[in-house]
């Protein structure tokens, strides 16, 4: 992997070398604390090339004689909103893939209107290392810098000169146990299909307990004994088999009951004997991002020791095809007691869910519970690749994840669920089917299903189908995989479900 930037905190002091980076606001003006000479040539450059401070515009410029830093670079703040969580990351990634080649970096966090905040530092901390992730572990050459033939990566090391390092430090610890659950979900999604099967998959969860999160497996046997038919049924067909994944966080008072979030592990889907086409299907390694979101998200609360108690849930199976494998026409019974006439093989992360949901519920008796998974294509055509599906029983839950995905930029949009597409999944020869009739409403008929399997807990389920791989790079991540999810939830259980 890529090496990281080091991130360190400082009093405001100019530094004596490489790259100092400016904010800019209004008419592109500058903190008074910047040295004279600096604002002047700051200044000159801005009406020469028509830099007036918009938010996330840059100017570029040779640091002037007498001062020791060889160049300067300008960003700009001004906007129309105010600027939230999302906009500090935002400037953070475009420092950092401005300052790529630099070895040595100095952000001075002071703008005209003010010094700014320990979180506002905390945030463009985090928003350089969200970008400088790269998933090159499987590549054998690095690139080669000037001059040199090959070369290992150098890490850039970041200061942040601020008005209290103490405050800007403490922030960062906290705001880093998220990027750290960001990074880990990116890494997981990333990773391919031969590397990362189920086994290995429970190898990544169980480095967990280092944090103090408690883990347990269930394996095939043990789900057996408790009639998981609807998940096991979907790993038949895989030499690799089934496990379903417990990670608890007690981080709030003793005996409190939990809040719940199940993840969609499937970590790749071949469609099963309803095969996909061959074009993109090796994109179905990413096929178990709500499960990485999930484990990047118990990472991010432990990290940080939310004062929480959380549960979290990943059913982990390979959808392949073989002689074993489950069949169109199938019926099999999951944990519920509830039939399932098996339509499309490829319908099968509700299948993994649907069992993941019910124990989830049966067992923890949870305050509410959120699944998130990469269900259906249905809904990057309603939503594209910007935000997420959601369906929920509850409107109050619906609410605060709408308000956390505006703050961080993990956006939500939700759609509607109700009886009338209940008959969409009418079983024929048994209680339900797994797919709807024909191609009308297919995000919604897949979370009308899931419905069934949480026994009026309140509950959302997160299609991140489009957000969770392949989505639009931003500022802030230039990976394949987003991490999506991690600091949405992590925002909605800091806002809402901790201790104060």
């Amino acid at each position: 992997m890529s090496i990281r930037p080091s991130v360190h905190f400082a009093p405001m002091e100019l530094p004596g070398k490489g790259v100092l980076v400016l904010f800019a606001g209004e008419a592109a003006g500058l903190a008074s604390s910047v040295l004279p000479q600096i604002g002047e040539t700051v200044a000159r450059a801005a009406a020469s090339q028509k830099f007036t401070g918009k938010r996330l515009a840059t100017l570029d410029i040779l640091a002037p004689a007498g001062v020791d830093v060889e160049r300067i670079l300008v960003v700009g703040l001004k906007g129309e909103t105010p600027l939230g969580e999302e906009d500090w990351l935002k400037l953070g990634g475009v420092v950092a893939s401005k300052t790529k080649k630099a070895e040595t970096v100095t952000i001075w966090c002071d703008a005209a209107d003010g010094s700014l905040s320990a979180d506002a530092a905390a945030g463009i901390a985090s928003g350089i290392v969200l970008r400088a992730y790269d998933f090159d572990r499987y590549k054998t050459k690095k690139p080669k810098k000037d001059g040199e033939e090959e070369s290992a990566d150098v890490a850039c090391a970041v200061t942040l000169a601020v008005a209290d390092v103490p405050a800007a430090g403490t922030a960062y610890e906290l705001a880093s146990a998220v990027v750290e659950g960001v990074i880990l979900a990116r890494d997981l999604v990333n990773e391919p299909a031969n590397v990362l099967g189920p086994i290995e998959y429970v190898d990544q969860i169980n480095e967990l307990s280092a944090q103090g999160i408690d883990v347990e497996i269930l394996g095939e046997a043990e789900m057996t004994e408790l009639k998981m038919f609807a998940l096991l049924g979907v790993a038949l067909g895989s030499p690799r088999g089934a496990r379903l994944a417990i990670m608890r966080w007690s981080g709030g008072p003793e005996g409190e009951a939990p809040i719940a979030f199940v993840g969609k592990g499937v970590v790749f889907d071949t469609g099963g004997i309803s095969i996909k086409p061959a074009g993109g299907m090796e994109d179905m390694k990413g096929d178990m991002g709500g499960s990485a979101a999930v484990v990047g998200l118990m990472r991010a609360l432990a990290g940080r020791k939310a004062k929480v108690n959380v549960v979290g849930i990943v059913g982990l199976v390979e959808n392949a095809v073989d002689g074993k494998a489950q069949r169109p026409g199938d019926i099999v019974t999951a944990m519920s007691g509830t039939t399932i006439e098996v339509i499309n093989t490829d319908a099968e992360g509700r299948l993994v869910l649907a069992d993941a949901l019910w124990y989830c519920q049966d067992r923890f008796q949870p305050k509410f519970m959120i699944d998130l998974a990469t269900l259906t294509g249905a809904v990057i055509v309603a939503l594209g690749n910007h935000q997420a599906g959601l369906f929920s029983n509850n409107d109050e839950l619906s609410e605060r994840l709408h308000e956390a995905g505006k703050a961080t930029g993990e956006k939500v949009w939700r759609l509607p669920l109700g009886p009338e597409y209940d008959k969409l999944i009418e079983g024929k020869f048994a209680d339900i089917k797994n797919v709807g009739s024909g191609r009308a409403a297919g995000s919604i008929t897949a979370a009308q299903f899931l419905q069934r399997f949480v026994n009026d807990v309140p509950w959302a389920h997160l299609d991140i189908a489009g957000t969770a791989m392949g989505s639009p790079s931003n500022e802030y991540n230039q990976s394949w995989a987003s991490g999506f999810g991690v600091r949405l939830l992590n925002r909605l259980v800091e806002t809402h479900y901790e201790q104060k």
